[in-house]
């Protein structure tokens, strides 16, 4: 009987084996159709995969039900240089030089980069094309497929339900590793390197010379274990790639759009290398591109790339720079500082500043006190605009627009006020201070050793693309040099105080009571005081 079999354990164990040879001999006829179906329209792709699939399941069933006829390929039919010639061996011949011819046409292509150009209308093989050479390679792996399994069991039921069995399973498994093989350029490389390494061992083979499959699985193997490896380095490489860098990259194609030089950023063995004196020199350097004007077109880019993601409190004026007007105060008092201010815009408070009154324009308030010798606060009194901390840049900076005074109170989640945006907070964010007349003193100023005398106030984002190092942590919430040390020191700083950070020297040179007004920073130890952190 034909299912006599199923009685016999080792008819059972001969079934198993055989599934899992078929699988990994289809391997490589799988890896094979999911390339030719890459040329499909991808409507086509899944349906050239299933019909390549059906038509190898049905090859090697007829070939298995025709077994005498197999089995008669294996006789010489003529010889060569005393080598015998058999039909498997021309089948292998013509099979293996197909896949040479193939393999080294698809290389050729990915070679020259035409598979890389997306184009708006690509032009896609003919569906019939591809499943034609589907077929030729269907019939070179099918004939070896079969020749195992007439080798391996007796029963014809049991390699008929083993090539079944693993044709379903390689249907199942095809659509993903299609999808892995299209993302992945570099798989698509190595399995054509597969190909082309199999197609090779089939003609070896028909000319008489056999090449042990394990020879052939082990460097499989291996190449696959190394890709992996390449794999891993590669996601762990994309995970690690910091808002910086991405900032930065965009900004120097921005930039060489503008015809600008964007500066090229450190390697890391260029960082390694630096020691001794070359750490002097590239704190001069440092120096010298800070009043560079190709360096501050840079920043300027990088400042308006970087606005997106930036919070209000970020790049407003905090609370402590902050000029109001008690309205508590007598009328002379408060026209004598009316008289006193330079700002545009006035705010007035009971007080203190958290009980806000409103804001009032300067100018208006000024003709009024010149022509009638006082002035009515209270009738020239506006709400201000109010918004929070956290709030985008880019939002507030689209309500200012519509606001009559251009002026936003942020508030915290508490209700208390953190400090004020203006226009110019936004514009300062993106191409730095513009300080008052009695602000005037430099901001920066470079010293003879090439290091640099800096506000505490210097904006964070500023100085990390100064000094080309990622001094922001998202987890972290400060916005100026003075926060950055801070948090660093995890207490009130003095004077003299040094922190040792991101390879460079921050010496707290100048206290304003508790606030950091002057900071030194090199990257020469020797140019610092003895006060260490």
């Amino acid at each position: 009987m034909i299912f006599e079999w199923m009685s016999d354990p080792s008819a059972w164990l001969g079934l198993f084996t055989l599934v899992a040879l078929e699988i990994v001999l289809g391997i490589d006829n799988l890896v094979f159709i999911a390339i030719l179906a890459e040329k499909l329209p991808p409507e086509q792709r899944d349906k050239a995969r299933l019909i390549g699939l059906s038509l190898a399941l049905v090859m090697r069933i007829g070939l298995l039900a025709s077994i005498a006829w197999v089995i008669t390929l294996t006789a010489p039919l003529f010889h060569v240089f005393g080598q015998a010639i058999s039909g498997r061996d021309l089948i292998l011949i013509f099979g293996g030089i197909f896949l040479l011819f193939k393999g080294t046409m698809e290389l050729h292509e990915r070679l020259e980069g035409k598979n890389h150009v997306k184009e708006e209308n690509p032009v896609h093989a003919a569906f019939w094309v591809v499943i034609a050479q589907i077929v030729v390679l269907d019939a070179v792996f099918s004939l070896d497929s079969v020749i195992t399994a007439v080798g391996m069991v007796k029963h014809l039921s049991i390699m008929i339900i083993a090539v079944i069995i693993s044709v379903a399973i390689m249907m199942i498994a095809s659509k993903p590793l299609m999808s892995f093989v299209n993302r992945h350029p570099t798989v698509v490389m190595l399995c054509l390197g597969f190909l082309m390494m199999i197609g090779f061992s089939l003609l070896v083979e028909g000319l008489g010379f056999h090449i042990p499959k394990g020879y052939l699985y082990a460097a499989i193997g291996f190449s696959v274990c190394v890709e992996f490896l390449n794999q891993t380095i590669r996601r762990n490489q994309e995970k690690l790639v910091t808002t910086t860098d991405l900032r930065f990259k965009t900004a120097s194609t921005v930039m060489r759009m503008l015809g600008g030089k964007p500066k090229l950023q450190k390697t890391q063995n260029q960082q390694d290398t630096s020691s001794g004196d070359s750490d002097v020199l590239a704190a001069q350097a440092l120096a010298n591109e800070i009043f560079d004007d190709e360096n501050y077109h840079s920043v300027m880019v990088q400042g308006v790339l970087g606005l997106a993601k930036r919070p209000v409190k970020s790049i407003m004026t905090p609370r402590p720079d902050i000029d109001w007007i008690d309205l508590d105060m007598p009328l002379e008092v408060i026209q004598e500082r009316l008289m006193q201010m330079s700002h545009s815009r006035i705010i007035f408070a009971h007080g203190e500043l958290d009980n806000l009154a409103g804001i009032a324009l300067t100018h208006k308030l000024l003709n009024e006190c010149v022509e009638m010798g006082q002035v009515n606060i209270d009738a020239n009194l506006r709400e201000p605009m109010i918004v929070h901390e956290n709030a985008h840049v880019l939002m507030v900076m689209e309500q200012l627009r519509q606001a009559p005074l251009q002026m936003a109170i942020v508030l915290n989640e508490y209700g208390s006020i953190e400090g004020l945006i203006t226009p110019i907070d936004i514009l300062e964010a993106i191409a730095g201070e513009f300080p008052d007349e009695d602000e005037m003193e430099a901001l920066a100023e470079r010293l003879d050793d090439g290091s640099l005398i800096l506000e505490g106030s210097t904006d964070i984002r500023h100085l990390s693309l100064l000094l080309d190092k990622d001094l922001i942590h998202d987890s972290e919430e400060y916005s100026t040099l003075s926060g950055y040390l801070l948090m660093h020191l995890g207490r009130l700083p003095e004077n003299g105080d040094i922190v040792h950070a991101d390879d460079y020297y921050f010496e707290i040179i100048t206290m304003d009571g508790h606030k950091i007004e002057k900071v030194h920073i090199t990257m020469d130890e020797a140019a610092l005081g003895k006060k260490d952190h």
